[in-house]
């Protein structure tokens, strides 16, 4: 097996350390650099991750990737070649986030057009469509793992995903930020506070568990209250758009 993995624009190490491998991406096609090459075309990639579902269950090291060709694939790369896909967007998929609850087995992806999908990567089906953005879907994410009686771990197996307060978060390019439930599917909070599309959202954890930080087309980073709905503190020194913006981990 070769040390290197090609797909597009963007250099990742991979999370599972005891391989010791880089994985760099590149335009237009995957590509495992060893005696053979072996080539999957796709359109542009926007977003790659790790699977640690597959990881923690079956023992396969898989990625899951985003294309412009609509559909979001499971690669498995230690055997060079694709496990399962989901195909059901009309545009464009985009972001990708795994659940950090039942060892990542549910799945959470954007797209251009203008939804947000909730699937079940054990069973490749669609649990449930978020709609309410009225342009594309940039970023998406999951609130973090909750503590509870029976574990506190990444690996916690939560029997289903409703009862447990869990919400899914989305920046998108009509500049507004939607949290919405993902056990009764409903939209918690609108957040209207940039004046350009949004590129980045991420929850708080600890002493910021009920904030979200944003980053923007409109150069600046907004501090978000939750409960309220209301920006706690706008950080606006930067001159160019915000591509990623992230709490310490301090």
């Amino acid at each position: 097996m070769s040390e290197v993995l090609i797909i597009q624009n963007l250099i990742v190490v991979n999370s599972f350390v005891l391989y010791q491998k880089i994985k760099q991406f590149v335009y237009g096609m995957l590509i495992i650099t060893n005696k053979s090459i072996i080539r999957c075309k796709l359109d542009y990639v926007y977003c790659v991750k790790f699977s640690l579902y597959h990881n923690h269950n079956n023992h396969q090291n898989i990625i899951c990737f985003s294309s412009q060709n609509n559909s979001i694939r499971f690669w498995d790369f230690e055997h060079n070649q694709q496990l399962q896909s989901f195909k059901q967007h009309t545009n464009c998929a985009g972001a990708i986030k795994f659940s950090p609850f039942s060892g990542g087995r549910y799945l959470c992806f954007g797209s251009y057009d203008n939804k947000i999908r909730l699937c079940d990567v054990e069973t490749c089906k669609t649990l449930h469509v978020f709609n309410g953005h009225t342009q594309c879907v940039w970023c998406v994410n999951i609130s973090p793992l909750q503590n509870n009686n029976n574990s506190n771990n990444e690996s916690n197996n939560i029997g289903v995903i409703g009862g447990n307060g869990y919400t899914i978060c989305s920046g998108s390019f009509d500049n507004t930020i939607r949290i919405c439930d993902i056990e009764t599917t409903k939209k918690l909070t609108l957040f209207k506070g940039h004046t350009d599309y949004v590129k980045s959202v991420k929850y708080g954890s600890n002493a910021l568990a009920n904030t979200i930080l944003s980053g923007s087309g409109d150069t600046s980073v907004c501090l978000l209250d939750i409960p309220s709905g209301q920006q706690i503190q706008v950080f606006n020194r930067h001159s160019e758009i915000i591509n990623n913006a992230e709490y310490s981990p301090f």
